[in-house]
């Protein structure tokens, strides 16, 4: 339906920053209200259709979304500007978690557990809890709204998913494919709008039940405030300032293959980026120097070419964000290795390009080096021994994702234990995950029960135990 302010608003090709790509409502209040009155009258026929009957819609839309991955990838691409590989790539993780998630509905709507008393059936049963409230950021829109919608659905919830501003194409076109698949009116509701308008009625309405929000920190610990002492559940995935650790020992090639694929995959713009690398004194030099020239063989440009290996950052507020962060380094007095301002010459002229950027020489109580500048600028800091790489590593109010680079199994399994993340790697990518496994960070990278993996249902249900006893 229309928006009660009849106003619209546009969305622009970052790459491209006078390119008009689509074009949405500008919700109101009473038109996020409208939404959530809608998907909670919505939800008792939904939360009682069987099991079986939601699996079977959902494989349906499976089978819709995953037969329009080109068109998925451009969109994607056009709006947010991250390279059409990269798009195709975020497309192929939202389709491989959608399947688990479906799979993992049949799987754990309910349970048997055995007795101690003879004729006693014990059941434990997970239950929906209501309208679920979906809040998505603009840097992976659609792998972020399938990881919050689909397990919110099969679980028997109505949901009402509000995207980031900058990246409304996506979402439209993921409720089109659920749409066509057949389900009911009313099970999902796209909101579009401001955050500063509509997200104080989406996060408090009494009538919300569940609430997951993935974002920066400052704006889910604001959300965790005003939710204090209410039933309703919250998930946050929040911000990281994550580690790569390389010893001594490691492959230099590959563990600087990881750092540039971390550090400048989506422009840089990824919860669980590389923004830290943190390298063994002995090797520092040696690392740094090939890290610089691989970091200057990145071509910038437009996502929509193929040969372009790093895209545009996402709109102008991002644009100046980081390169006032940039700026600030310099002043902190770290070294600039490469990089360190806008491209606007040539090809670069009319988007929101910013030079891959490699800063040494930092110490850890610089800005650059403590708070998310999430965009392509890599600190790269020196650790005397291991045991300071590990304390380099935790000193950070976020605990998101951390890898270390190394050939020494005693050392590996220090790191595992004692590195304050929710993801953890061993000679990978920092930004490596499967839907199998869970997806969430601690300290300020997230609150309440992560996404994904056999937590993805967990979040969206609640446990009924149940006590079984027929009469004689």
């Amino acid at each position: 339906m229309d928006s009660a302010s009849g106003r619209r608003r546009q969305s622009f090709n970052p790459a491209r920053r006078e390119e008009l790509i689509c074009e949405t409502q500008d919700s109101t209040p009473a038109d996020a209200e409208a939404a959530i009155r809608i998907a909670a009258e919505a939800f008792p026929a939904w939360s009682a259709t069987p099991m079986p009957r939601r699996s079977a819609l959902l494989q349906e839309f499976l089978r819709n979304f995953g037969a329009r991955q080109d068109e998925f990838a451009r969109a994607i691409t056009r709006e947010n500007g991250k390279t059409l590989r990269e798009s195709r790539a975020e497309f192929s993780a939202a389709l491989k978690e959608a399947e688990f998630q479906v799979g993992q509905g049949r799987r754990t709507a309910g349970a048997l557990r055995p007795s101690e008393l003879p004729g006693v059936t014990c059941l434990l049963r997970r239950e929906p809890l209501g309208v679920a409230a979906l809040i998505t950021p603009w840097n992976f829109p659609l792998n972020v709204a399938c990881r919050k919608l689909i397990p919110a659905l099969i679980a028997g919830n109505a949901c009402v998913l509000k995207p980031a501003d900058l990246t409304p194409m996506s979402a439209a076109l993921l409720f089109e494919s659920l749409h066509s698949a057949g389900l009911p009116p009313g099970v999902a509701n796209l909101v579009f709008g401001r955050g500063s308008v509509i997200g104080d009625t989406i996060v408090t309405h009494p009538a919300v039940k569940a609430l997951s929000f993935t974002g920066s920190t400052e704006v889910g610990l604001g959300i965790a405030k005003k939710l204090a002492g209410r039933d309703t559940k919250i998930q946050l995935e929040l911000g990281g300032k994550n580690p790569l650790v390389v010893l001594a020992d490691a492959d230099l090639d590959k563990a600087v293959e990881a750092a540039i694929i971390g550090g400048f995959g989506c422009s840089g713009q990824w919860c669980t980026s590389t923004s830290r690398v943190i390298v063994e004194a002995g090797i520092h030099d040696a690392f740094l120097s090939k890290l610089t020239a691989g970091v200057k063989a990145i071509v910038v440009g437009d996502g929509s070419d193929e040969t372009v290996k790093m895209g545009p950052v996402c709109g102008s507020q991002q644009y100046g964000t980081i390169l006032k962060f940039i700026e600030v380094g310099k002043q902190e007095g770290a070294h600039l290795a490469t990089g360190g301002g806008a491209l606007t010459e040539g090809r670069h002229a009319h988007g929101w390009f910013i030079a891959p950027t490699v800063f040494a020489e930092v110490a850890s109580e610089m800005v650059i080096a403590r708070e998310e500048i999430f965009g392509p600028v890599l600190v790269v800091l020196k650790a005397a021994d291991f045991d300071d790489a590990i304390r380099l590593a935790n000193d950070t109010p976020y605990g998101l994702a951390s890898s270390l680079y190394t050939r020494d199994l005693a050392k590996t399994q220090r790191f595992i234990a004692e590195s304050k993340v929710g993801l953890c790697h061993v000679n990978m990518p920092t930004a490596y995950k499967e839907p199998q496994l869970e997806f969430g960070g601690v300290k300020e990278s997230g609150r309440g029960n992560p996404e994904a993996g056999d937590s993805g249902i967990e979040f969206f249900t609640r446990h009924k135990a149940v006590y079984l006893k027929e009469q004689a």
